[in-house]
């Protein structure tokens, strides 16, 4: 059946037509019917919502325009570490010509025997590298595979919010209901906020299970608060995961960025929770190298299968000399996490990290603003209402207020943020009010950010 907008389009061509008179006009109405229909029947699925750009493309493009300092993005803007990309040069160039063509479809066997080891030294469980270990283009696919291998129509999910945002819509193309939980602030300290002071409501929490639910996703440390999550709050959830069945996709991409005294715990080290957790990594996030777009996820065979399934299915195989130069990385790594810890990298990058992470707060917090100082991660979220007298919001038409703060702040001030309602869905309100800045920048750039809001505040 035709839609009504279809309708009247067809009338007022044909009408046009007919005015315009002859068999060419008739033809011309015929050709314009043809490509309504068209339109009508090649819409973008309605499991896609209505294609909107997400906040990543709306940015790049406020940027551009703008030319504002960016501290939007997450990613590094200063080399990785040297062998990793003299890895990837001596792959390019090797005699080995295997390595130029396809590799197995479900992970490279050097990069798999690698993350086996790793993880097995990690979880302190043998892993087998040919089914336990599951390579993908980045975690992103990690993510996909996880969720359309899991969930059916009307299978809940349970997300927590802030949340990464491809979470919701790839739950909701696969047909499944996601269900919202958010971290809240119970109390405000004091001094300092951090990450630690948002947590999970028990009884919230523990009222979202039933026997729909199919699956829960973790994110710690999370993005973008930097909440690394405690065991007892891991153990929370691993009761709940256990009482009603379901599995736990645990998204630890910043596994290795966690801030004394802090310490990251692997939701499959838990007590019965390695039979039902997918953990999800990124070597984009682990080597600083995130346009190397390649991710793993590790877990018991019989939940990975069908992630393989789904995989094999969508990209079949990821890049050969990319997954070797990583495996190269990792074995270097692991030998020296093994015999020269003071100089592994998977360490020491929280050394490099500690001081730009507590230089932004301190300049945000000079500002005037009220920094979430973040136990994980490389973002801080800062509350800028505190200035917000300072910002004329209403030049901006955005419907949320840290929409109309982040394009204002890079139009009239020259920084550019990532406005925090974009990681959630059902709580937004909880967000408004802050922004998202990124510290894994050169320090020249901090300081460049830490002068434009001085300059700010004096104005």
């Amino acid at each position: 059946m035709l839609s009504t907008r279809l309708i009247s389009s067809i009338l007022k061509l044909t009408s046009a037509a007919i005015r315009r008179g002859g068999k060419r006009a008739m033809s011309d109405a015929c050709a314009a019917e043809a490509a309504c229909a068209m339109e009508e029947k090649f819409q973008l699925p309605k499991r896609y919502g209505k294609g909107e750009k997400s906040v990543w493309v709306e940015f790049i493009e406020v940027a551009a325009k703008t030319k504002a300092l960016n501290l939007g993005q997450g990613f590094p803007d200063y080399p990785p570490p040297k062998y990793v990309t003299e890895a990837l040069q001596s792959v390019a160039c090797s005699d080995n010509h295997l390595l130029n063509q396809y590799t197995r479809g479900y992970g490279h066997p050097r990069l798999v025997n690698a993350l086996a080891k790793l993880y097995s030294k990690l979880l302190n469980r043998e892993l087998d590298p040919l089914t336990n270990v599951l390579i993908t283009i980045g975690a992103y696919e990690a993510l996909f595979t996880a969720i359309n291998g899991h969930v059916s129509k009307g299978d809940e999910v349970i997300i927590i919010e802030p949340f990464f945002d491809c979470y919701e819509p790839m739950v909701r193309a696969a047909g499944g209901i996601p269900r919202f939980i958010p971290l809240r602030m119970l109390s405000e300290p004091e001094g300092m906020i951090t990450s630690s002071d948002f947590c999970l409501d028990p009884d919230e929490l523990e009222g979202l299970f039933n026997d729909k639910t199919k699956l829960i996703i973790v994110n710690t440390p999370n993005n973008p608060f930097g909440k690394v999550f405690s065991y007892e709050e891991l153990e929370m959830i691993a009761n709940l995961c256990k009482k009603w069945n379901v599995i736990c996709i645990s998204d630890e991409v910043y596994e290795w960025m966690v801030y004394k005294p802090k310490c990251h715990i692997r939701m499959a080290t838990l007590p019965d929770m390695w039979e039902r957790t997918i953990t999800i990594g990124s070597a984009g996030k682990t080597f600083s190298v995130t346009g190397w777009k390649t991710g793993w996820a590790y877990g018991p065979s019989n939940i990975l299968e069908n992630m393989r399934v789904v995989h094999q299915n969508v990209v079949y195989v990821h890049s050969t000399p990319i997954q070797e130069a990583i495996a190269l990385g990792f074995e270097k790594e692991i030998d020296r996490m093994d015999n020269d810890p003071e100089n592994c990298f998977f360490y020491t990058i929280v050394d490099e990290l500690t001081p730009k992470r507590d230089f932004m707060c301190k300049f945000l917090a000079e500002s005037g603003m009220k920094p979430v100082c973040p136990e994980g991660g490389y973002f801080i979220l800062a509350d800028w209402s505190p200035i917000e007298s300072q910002m004329d919001l209403s030049t901006e038409k955005d419907k949320f207020k840290d929409y109309r703060m982040a394009k204002w702040m890079a139009k009239n001030v020259g920084l550019l943020g990532i406005p925090p309602t974009a990681f959630y869905s059902a709580h937004k309100e909880l967000a408004e009010k802050y922004i998202r800045y990124c510290f894994i920048k050169e320090d020249k750039k901090l300081k460049q950010a830490a002068e434009i809001l001085k300059k700010m505040k004096q104005s």
